[in-house]
């Protein structure tokens, strides 16, 4: 059965959907919900209408690995390189925060947070940055006080290899707050606590053209027409639709995920080669993702399909690093869709009086998305 018009419906469906929407939200993601929320916790009468083109969220937000991360050595000796050292940890305290307020909005118990930490892996071609990178580690634990409270953030762990059973890693760097959580029970919760709070979210409604002056906002939809006082556009990685002059592309990234282990060793989340791979276990199967520096212009594209060429990669990265002396099959495989940029840092603004933008995550969704959504609704 074909969706029903808007043309088509009742008089109640109608005055209860459609008519006199204050905020309009594009995206069912991270950044849509948490933008809802804090609408709704400022204007509690507002009507509030968020879109998802999907049945489920299209982008990211519930198809990535579920790292809770916001920084590893490698990563921000490499920023240090290409941006100024006030941006590089004011990206790391926004990434931080942007936990602690997803944590306080979700809850641990549905995040299903476990905090066994991350590793930054490195291999013996990596070994000849060795010597900066350990000069690297007081200096960085001395910012993570002032961002997290916390001493001792980093530390070199020569062990990993014999901890976990990896075959080709030197040796590693240890973040002892990094975590992983439940992507899948975090969105079920923010739609639980949209809809308590009077939120109105309707799935399978694709926008496919904002039209907005200076007396309302008209989308033009799969279903037909909705006018809006004013739009919010959570898209992330497919934000070029509706935003093609702003620096925002679409960057897919490929995962798959083992059949269970019997006795795995592998116990956290793990960054490899400047976080182009990444891997995590969940309950006992591990989790891979990654590869797109293997064909960036391929990846650059919003097909939700996998490709033989990197899921070849991730597979032979399984069977000869990660898990050199396990037999495994593949259970699941799937891919997402972040959204990136020159930069790291989110695109959050008025484009006009009535709309506003909150994407660009960057692939830090999950320690920024909550944070943008706040500051999106503060727009307003």
């Amino acid at each position: 059965m074909k969706l029903l018009k808007i043309d088509q419906l009742s008089y109640w469906e109608r005055t209860t959907y459609f008519d006199g929407i204050d905020f309009l939200i594009i995206g069912a993601g991270i950044v849509g919900f948490s933008a809802s929320i804090e609408l709704k916790k400022k204007y509690p009468n507002a009507k509030i209408v968020l879109l998802e083109r999907g049945y489920l969220p299209t982008g990211a937000s519930s198809k990535n690995a579920g790292f809770a991360c916001f920084g590893s050595v490698t990563e921000l000796v490499d920023d240090l390189t290409k941006m100024s050292e006030a941006d590089v940890f004011d990206t790391v305290q926004k990434r931080w925060e942007g936990l602690q307020n997803l944590k306080s909005v979700i809850g641990p118990n549905y995040l299903q947070l476990e905090t066994f930490g991350s590793w930054d892996l490195i291999s013996p071609i990596e070994s000849v940055e060795l010597p900066l990178l350990r000069e690297k580690i007081a200096y960085l634990n001395e910012k993570m006080i002032h961002i997290t409270g916390e001493k001792g953030v980093f530390s070199e762990d020569d062990s990993c290899c014999s901890t976990f059973g990896f075959n080709g890693v030197t040796t590693s760097f240890f973040n002892r707050l990094e975590g992983q959580i439940n992507t899948g029970t975090m969105l079920a919760r923010f739609h639980q606590i949209a809809v308590e709070m009077g939120v109105l979210c309707l799935f399978n409604v694709s926008v496919e053209a904002i039209l907005s002056d200076s007396k309302k906002s008209e989308l033009v939809t799969s279903i037909g027409k909705i006018n809006a006082e004013h739009v919010l556009i959570c898209t992330n990685g497919f934000a070029k639709q509706f935003l093609p002059n702003e620096d925002v592309f679409p960057a897919r990234a490929q995962v798959i995920m083992t059949s269970p282990i019997a006795n795995l060793p592998v116990k956290g989340t793990f960054h490899f080669q400047q976080g182009y791979y990444y891997f995590r276990n969940v309950e006992n199967r591990i989790l891979l993702g990654g590869g797109r520096n293997l064909n960036f212009e391929g990846e650059t594209t919003t097909e939700l399909e996998t490709t033989e060429e990197i899921t070849f990669a991730l597979k032979q990265m399984l069977s000869e690093m990660i898990l050199p002396n396990n037999a495994f099959s593949i259970d699941y495989s799937w891919a997402g869709i972040m959204g990136v940029g020159a930069t790291k840092a989110p695109i959050v603004k008025k484009i006009d009086s009535r709309t506003a933008v909150g994407v660009r995550m960057g692939g830090m969704g999950i320690a920024i998305g909550s944070l943008v959504g706040k500051e999106l609704a503060d727009l307003f």
